[in-house]
């Protein structure tokens, strides 16, 4: 589970979207700071609104002032920084509306950005102290979240910390982060980690010494417990095992920091620890319920100690032994799979049933809050949504597809829960049915046909859930009219079309507002690329729309996947040469500054771009060179990382398959020979399963399959390696490779993290060694794209990652559905750029019906 994806759930019903407030919005807080009529711009920018005085001297970095509040209190907060900054004359920023701040201090927002109400931009050091001096007496007694990655001024809402006052961007890790500038003048990157930091070259004004001292003064003996490992994190604080200096007990110690942590209700973290206490001493001496010990505070912050519970939480204990996600169960798996399953979901009811007892309604009954040791005895934790049955409350925090509609109340809320359980233990699916609830008869339909569920246990789900009329699109078809399939997924696409917005034409994942809407894949570049290569139309008036956002804000990333380069190559499949080369010349300098040597963000995607432009020779030397970056590169022996990377998106298989493309334009073998090294490099990142599989090791708890990192993607380019050189050696592991991609579950439907990457890998080896088990595996695949399809806008739409909203783009989305639909149909492969056949090298992929 991402927890960044509920903070984008709060402004639309159906899409991922950030909060945004009308300009005639009661909610907007524009009113409160009034564009002065003379001397002053100000411009709206995502979530927040800037206001620059005229001829007034900004530097690109430096220290910059926070002020944070609360729900109650942020109007008149912000009246008082605006009229301190407009007398100063100084820049600032603040965010659009309560709607946005509430969201960006809810339990599962960013904890980077907690608190945040107004940014001021001091023009040095002399400013700075002259701001922080004028606006703490104006602010003394206002309340505000704490700013974890600041310093705090005193004992009110100011907040400082040294950053950027403009966006610039470095690689970093693999990744491109918001940046400084060093004293040598080279970017580096700004971190915005929780702690306190200063640039090493940074030297602490004067006015903010005695508040670093004061930082530095805490006792830390104060803090009863010693800490050992940290089990989770949220904007409301952290949960941690330690031991009670008192008596050496060991303990979970629950955090909870002020103002912070927000429900929908506005209720803070602390406001719930304190609830879960009292609620813990009344359920005290149930067997599977933590025993609370104390609730203290400490350094303003709340800590409950309780008693620690054994086990796994259902989710990964799922993940683990889920029978459909491995390769081919037999029958006796399966049923015993469902026994057990069934005995834990029968345990989790009667402890229920006690707590009910005591007169408490449990309130947040999902996977995570779930225990099983290792005899399957259970537990339940995270009391904090609980309630007296009789109060009459309804919890305001709940897990996508367990929490209860409006119309259950009591304990009624928690065998909704119940149920919605006993369905997602065998199908566990059940994000989408808040966003497609008509999805639930054929969920059923589906467990009660492939797992041996005991008499009425299906009937028991029906009758709680309450299902209401099915939805179906023509991948419902017993034989699906794939020609409609496809166009109806163009269909929907267009309908989500947003022409009117700047930011993103057509909705997709989270990232696109990180990355910006115009990208190959989070953005439009994809999408009209997807919709002209698999045959649904050229579409000029969403083309121009590109155009002019390239125009307008120019990609601060180089990438294939990410920036400039894929947004050129989509412009000129579409027919727009010159804006893809002024896109590519723009991009120079962030290419120079590239060290990352995968395909999505990386030299691999760079070179392979260039290639696309080879006829012009200048392309075609620095794609060699690009590549020959790359060979210095790959013979640095390095260990396998610990995390996984292996895949197409920032694996070495990236740089293999611009190997495999440099020999198709110089026939120098010295290509496939790096290419073979390359994908050996993504080959000792994997790990064989239990079930034989071959995939990609992601650290010591899980392994993935997937085409971005997993299995999937090395398989893909190890086929355009057997296409050039037959008698490769990593051909030896890729039926193993491929055995990861037979599961019957695969959450998502998507292309890089999803089924249809997992079956495009099966249908480009099976076009070149074809086997019935290996069509088999397709046609499931194919068919089980129905649990996802939802209709949209006459046509149909898929839910992107987590499962929470719909997706339009090629990463998570219906574009990526559809490029994997039209290369498996098609038999060419073109599932990705610089992947599959060439246009008269296709045809039917052997055995399929």
């Amino acid at each position: 589970m991402d927890l960044r994806y509920e903070a984008f759930c709060f402004a639309d019903p159906l899409f991922f979207d950030e909060q945004r407030v009308a300009a005639d919005s009661d909610a907007g807080f524009a009113a409160l700071a009034p564009t002065p009529a003379t001397g002053w711009a100000s411009a709206d920018m995502g979530t927040w609104r800037v206001l620059r005085p005229d001829g007034a001297r900004t530097p690109d970095q430096g220290w910059k002032i926070h002020v944070s509040a609360t729900l109650d209190n942020a109007e008149k907060v912000l009246a008082i920084v605006a009229d301190h900054c407009f007398g100063a004359r100084v820049a600032f920023k603040h965010l659009r509306g309560r709607s946005i701040l509430l969201a960006r201090n809810a339990k599962y927002a960013p904890r980077s950005a907690s608190g945040k109400l107004v940014t001021v931009y001091p023009a040095d050091d002399n400013q700075l102290a002259e701001l922080l001096v004028g606006l703490a007496p104006r602010l003394a007694g206002f309340a505000g979240p704490y700013i974890l990655s600041d310093l705090r001024y005193g004992d009110g809402p100011l907040y400082v910390r040294y950053g950027g006052f403009v966006e610039r961007w470095v690689e970093s890790d693999g990744a491109r982060v918001l940046a400084l500038r060093g004293p040598d003048g080279e970017l580096v990157p700004d971190e915005r980690t929780p702690t306190f930091r200063v640039p090493p070259w940074v030297e602490l004004p004067a006015c903010l010494a005695p508040h670093l001292a004061a930082r530095r003064a805490g006792d830390p003996d104060q803090f009863p417990y010693r800490v050992s490992s940290s089990l989770h994190f949220s904007n409301g604080g952290g949960v941690y095992r330690a031991t009670r200096k008192a008596d050496d007990r060991a303990v979970v110690v629950k955090e909870a920091r002020p103002h912070a942590g927000l429900d929908r209700d506005g209720v803070d973290a602390v406001a719930r620890l304190e609830r879960e206490y009292d609620i813990l001493r009344r359920l005290d001496g149930i067997a599977g319920v933590p025993r609370a010990y104390e609730l203290t505070t400490v350094w303003e912050h709340s800590f409950l100690a309780m008693e620690p519970m054994e086990g796994l939480a259902l989710g990964p204990w799922l993940a683990r032994n889920y029978p459909l996600t491995r390769h081919d169960p037999d029958d006796a798996a399966v049923a015993a799979f469902t026994e057990r399953v069934c005995a834990i979901v029968a345990a989790v009811e009667r402890l229920l049933d006690q707590v009910h007892g005591r007169g408490v309604v449990f309130g947040d009954l999902h996977s995570l809050n779930i225990l099983v040791d290792e005899d399957d005895t259970v537990s339940l934790i995270d009391y904090e949504m609980a309630f007296p049955a009789d109060s009459g409350e309804r919890p305001a925090l709940g897990a996508p597809g367990f929490r209860a509609p409006a119309d259950r109340a009591g304990v009624d809320i928690d065998r909704y829960a119940l149920a919605a359980l006993k369905l997602w233990v065998f199908l566990p699916l059940n994000a989408m049915l808040e966003l497609a609830p008509g999805k639930l008869g054929a969920l059923l339909d589906f467990i009660e046909r492939r797992f041996p569920l005991p008499d009425g246990y299906v009937e028991s789900i029906r009758a709680v859930l309450k299902p209401g009329p099915s939805l179906t699109t023509a991948l419902d078809e017993p034989t699906p009219d794939w020609a409609r399939v496809r166009a109806d997924l163009g269909t929907a696409i267009l309908a989500s079309a947003t022409p009117e917005r700047e930011d993103r034409l057509f909705p997709g994942d989270i990232e696109q507002f990180r990355l910006g809407g115009t990208g190959l894949s989070h953005g439009a570049a994809g999408v009209l690329y997807a919709l002209h290569a698999t045959g649904q139309g050229r579409h000029p008036e969403h083309e121009e729309w590109l155009l002019e956002a390239v125009r307008r804000t120019p990609p601060t990333r180089p990438g294939l996947l990410d920036g400039a380069y894929g947004i050129a190559f989509a412009l000129d499949t579409l027919g727009h040469r010159q804006a893809a080369l002024d896109l590519i010349d723009g991009a120079a300098t962030l290419v120079e500054q590239t060290r990352d040597h995968g395909y999505g963000g990386g030299l691999a995607g760079i070179g392979l771009t260039r290639l696309h432009f080879a006829a012009d020779r200048e392309h075609l030397k620095a794609a060699v060179a690009t590549g020959e970056r790359l060979a210095d590169a790959l013979a640095v022996a390095a260990p396998p990382d610990e995390v996984g990377r292996a895949g197409i998106l920032s694996g070495w298989s990236g740089p293999a398959l611009l190997f495999t493309r440099l020999y198709d334009e110089t026939a120098d073998p010295a290509w496939l020979d790096l290419a073979e090294r390359a994908v050996a490099r993504d080959l000792d990142e994997c790990v064989l399963t239990d079930d034989g599989a071959l995939q990609v090791r992601d650290g010591g708890a899980r392994t993935l399959p997937y085409v971005a990192v997993g299995s999937a993607g090395v398989a893909l380019v190890i086929e355009e390696l057997a296409r050039r050189r037959p008698g490769a050696a990593c051909l030896e592991r890729q039926d193993d490779l491929l055995r990861g991609c037979h599961g019957e579950f695969v959450i998502h439907p998507g292309l890089l993290y999803g089924r249809c990457g997992l079956l495009s890998a099966l249908a480009a080896a099976q076009r070149r060694s074809p086997t019935p088990e290996r069509a088999a595996a397709i046609e499931t695949h194919l068919s089980a794209l129905a649990w996802h399809a939802v209709p949209y806008g006459g046509g149909i739409a898929m839910p992107g990652n987590q499962l929470l909203r719909l997706s339009m783009d090629v990463a998570t989305g219906g574009a990526g559905v559809l490029l994997a639909l039209a290369a498996v149909h098609d038999g060419h492969g073109r599932v990705l750029p610089f992947l599959g056949n060439g246009p008269t090298d296709s045809g039917p992929i052997p055995g399929r019906r």
